[in-house]
């Protein structure tokens, strides 16, 4: 069976993107695609995955973990969404590095499932906004001790996906740009559920409504009924000249509020993310989707 594991990262719309893929279950299910409730599998798992993790080798029954899992149900490919499965907001950045307990955590999960094929789906962002996404509840302390630590400009997810390779080689990746979200929602549904370009879903534009207007949205809908079928480059060309004139600017702007960090830092930590980018667009086992 096909595991497609959705693991965030935290503050990339995690929440936003199991709704939708919530809101597509029978059509999912149409396709053999199973799309279980968090509560069916999240603490299960954490409860599998913290065993293994303090010893290894624990005997564990996948199969009752599917019966559990699934409730009975058939299926050909699963989608399990967590943003915590590499390890909680909170150790996101323990040793400077992003989600180092991710290559260990991985691994238990290759133990929990031995006979499927897992996947790994997760949003990057730049360190810039990620950093500060993370702390958004975080007490003042704990955001000046992150904000003197660490600098944006040193975050790689390249150094993640390379550690993730190295500890599960078999297990691809497939990543997309948070700054990049509102254009590719569909797409990355589609991606998850292992749907050809172009098929239908529900709530395909959701992230884009939410930041363009109202007047915007509506023009868009009524172009898009004009054509029957349109190809994924396509549909993402309309989404981006219809951005451009009706986007609502102010939910574009993110302002970055981190003890000491200046606006000289940001677009460093900018231009070295795009870089980033640019290379995992050439890892071996990695699926980058763009525009």
């Amino acid at each position: 069976m096909q595991v497609i594991l959705h693991c965030g990262a935290h503050s990339t719309e995690e929440d936003r993107l199991l709704k939708t893929l919530l809101r597509n279950v029978d059509r999912f299910g149409d396709e053999g695609v199973a799309v279980p409730g968090p509560s069916q599998y999240r603490n299960l798992l954490k409860d599998g995955m913290a065993r293994l993790l303090e010893q290894p080798g624990t005997p564990i029954s996948a199969a009752a973990l599917w019966d559990q899992i699934l409730d009975g149900r058939a299926a050909e490919r699963v989608i399990l969404s967590n943003p915590h499965f590499f390890g909680s907001q909170r150790r996101a950045l323990d040793g400077h590095m992003l989600y180092p307990e991710a290559e260990a955590r991985v691994r238990a999960l290759q133990a929990l499932f031995p006979a499927d094929q897992l996947e790994l789906h997760i949003a990057i962002r730049d360190p810039g906004g990620f950093v500060p996404g993370l702390l958004e509840n975080a007490g003042p302390d704990r955001i000046n001790t992150i904000a003197t630590e660490i600098s944006p400009q040193c975050l790689r997810w390249s150094d993640l996906f390379e550690r993730l390779r190295q500890a599960a080689p078999e297990v691809a990746i497939t990543t997309w740009c948070y700054e990049d979200m509102p254009i590719l929602w569909g797409r990355i549904l589609r991606s998850m559920a292992g749907l050809e370009d172009g098929a239908r879903i529900s709530g395909g534009m959701d992230l884009l409504a939410s930041i363009m207007s109202s007047e915007g949205m509506r023009r868009l809908r009524q172009y898009l009924a004009q054509y029957d079928e349109l190809s994924e480059a396509h549909r993402q060309r309309i989404f981006v000249a219809f951005l451009d004139k009706y986007a609502l600017e102010d939910e574009l702007v993110e302002e970055v509020d981190m003890p000491g960090w200046t606006e000289e830092m940001l677009e460093q930590a900018t231009e070295m993310y795009d870089q980033d980018v640019a290379r995992i667009s050439q890892m071996d086992g990695v699926t980058l989707l763009s525009l």
